[in-house]
């Protein structure tokens, strides 16, 4: 069993060869710090929230520096408070200074989409083809509050919206049509 701490030093010491010890103890001390579990460095997993253990994974994954990041519904199983939280800490760490962070990330939230990207690519349902590419150019840093209040953004949303509630309208129906069959 590992702590909190032991988790990302762990991570961090066996994709980063060329680090010192104290490199590799001071990166796993100011990730931990970044997502506020400084407190619980020295607790087990098991004993964590879902909330923590999930900033807990994102943040290992941050501190090994990869070149791209791949990030399939990360923030899913999170209630909304934790789920919001997270997501300004995703904004702040995919968008250091004027440094932008490499990432596909797949989501179902519109209004995460609309948060993290600069592309959307909306797929169909299986086999899953490309739909739709929708270029989004609202400006960085975002902030969640500064998003609902532009035109722009409603109107990109009800977009995706109705992208995704044909696709949904039709998958009832050819579930339904081979309910009668």
């Amino acid at each position: 069993m590992m702590t909190a701490y032991e988790n990302i030093r762990f991570a961090i010491e066996h994709t980063n060869i060329d680090l010192s010890r104290d490199e590799i103890e001071t990166r796993a001390k100011k990730y931990l710090n970044i997502v506020g579990l400084s407190n619980f460095s020295d607790k087990f997993l098991q004993t964590l929230s879902g909330g923590m253990r999930q900033r807990l994974a994102i943040v290992r994954m941050f501190a090994l520096e990869p070149k791209a990041f791949l990030m399939d519904e990360p923030l899913g199983a999170l209630d909304a408070l934790n789920r919001a939280y997270m997501q300004d800490l995703l904004t702040y760490l995919l968008t250091k200074g004027e440094k932008r962070e490499t990432t596909l990330y797949v989501t179902h939230d519109v209004d995460e989409a609309l948060l993290f990207s600069d592309r959307i690519v909306v797929l169909t349902p299986s086999p899953g083809q490309i739909k739709e590419i929708i270029e989004i150019d609202f400006p960085r840093p975002r902030c969640r509050l500064d998003l609902s209040k532009s035109v722009d953004y409603m109107r990109t949303r009800s977009k995706l919206l109705s992208l995704l509630h044909d696709e949904m309208v039709e998958a009832i129906a050819e579930q339904e049509k081979h309910l009668r069959d």
